[in-house]
């Protein structure tokens, strides 16, 4: 007889359960990196909210099962009692899965959405809670958690999906979306049966990231920041924009553009970015020109706006001038009309003439 340890598979029931937190957690991700696009697409928000859906049916069933087995004799049958363990755990074990789907996915999301500090630190939340969902399986079997992360997974899509439906990024849809994820989260705990665990922390939850959009540390979803960058020139040609850029010096191998840019007294220097959009999105964007002043921190000196259409894939693209530019350090802040920063791109400015053998670079958006 070979020995088990010969041919790698070792049937031992508790060395399997305790790894299939591990496969849950890259079973969730895997899926998500090969199904989910580059940008956020209607079909990527169709299979959220079959993972939403699926979630939901799971706990309503282990309500349902709770309620059941609580109704049983204090001395329940053999068969009834010795339940193999994979029956018993085996549903948190999907929903482990299922919430993993999701937050990996909205991770994915906001990252893609995050082009400031701020923002990216709340990306790397949602990654904090995605890791530990992998360690939550018991916690659920409790339910207050389980409502608490499934209220959270709903709001965050709807943030998403109302944007994509209404084609507008008003802070009223961001409030209403946020408020209907509490609410469906609240109406399927008062149609489960037994109503298992509180519902109370989901509303904390729905309070808490009202406050986080609030001081603008969710980025405003679901436009996407595809790119932004300045230069000394820019050109349209057959519906691509080009813009030349200082290049850096040879030794400088980790970046191939310049954070300095010299200027020419009364040269313009252009801003040109590209943001993405759902399809039939219609709003403005904003570029905010600001300067450092050593007294005073940043000081607007121009706040020019555009329109935006979206669909494009590569991002919408728009663009903003400004001459006569102080040295120092500058930074041009995209913004929505509510004030919600998209991106956020630092440079410094010289007034040494650049050199005439600099070399540039052309960047096509």
């Amino acid at each position: 007889m070979i020995p088990q340890s010969l041919i790698g598979f070792d049937p031992n029931p508790e060395r399997l359960k305790r790894a299939l937190p591990a496969v849950a957690f890259f079973a969730g991700f895997l899926w998500d990196a090969l199904t989910l696009g580059r940008s956020v697409a209607p079909l990527d928000l169709w299979i959220l909210s079959a993972y939403l859906a699926g979630a939901g049916a799971l706990l309503w069933w282990l309500g349902r099962r709770q309620q059941a087995l609580a109704a049983l004799p204090s001395e329940p049958e053999p068969a009834v009692a010795a339940l193999p363990w994979w029956r018993e755990s085996g549903p948190y074990f999907l929903l482990q899965f299922l919430f993993g789907g999701l937050f990996s996915a909205l991770f994915i999301f906001y990252f893609k959405s995050s082009g400031y500090l701020l923002a990216t630190l709340w990306a790397l939340a949602l990654g904090g809670l995605l890791v530990a969902n992998e360690f939550l399986e018991d916690r659920y079997r409790r339910f207050t958690l389980a409502w608490a992360l499934f209220g959270l997974c709903a709001m965050l899509l709807l943030n998403f999906v109302v944007p994509h439906v209404v084609g507008s990024i008003s802070v009223f849809w961001f409030i209403l979306s946020t408020l209907a994820g509490a609410g469906l989260a609240h109406g399927l705990y008062l149609r489960t049966p037994g109503r298992p665990g509180r519902i109370r922390p989901v509303w904390a939850v729905a309070a808490g990231l009202l406050l986080a959009y609030f001081v603008n540390l969710i980025p405003p979803v679901p436009l996407v920041n595809k790119d932004i960058a300045v230069g000394h020139a820019l050109a349209k040609t057959a519906g691509t924009f080009l813009l030349r850029q200082e290049k850096t010096p040879w030794w400088v191998f980790w970046r191939r553009v310049s954070g300095e840019v010299h200027v020419r007294p009364g040269e313009p220097i252009y801003c040109v970015s590209a943001v993405f959009a759902p399809r039939g999105l219609q709003t403005r964007l904003y570029h905010r020109w600001s300067h450092h002043d050593a007294e005073r921190g940043w000081v607007t000196a121009s706040h020019i706006g555009f329109g935006l259409a979206g669909g494009r894939e590569g991002g919408y693209r728009g663009y903003t001038w400004k001459r006569n530019l102080a040295p120092g350090e500058w930074k041009v802040t995209v913004e929505t009309e509510n004030g919600r920063t998209v991106a956020v791109h630092r440079f410094e400015v010289a007034t040494e003439p650049l050199a005439d053998d600099a070399a540039l670079l052309e960047k096509t958006f």
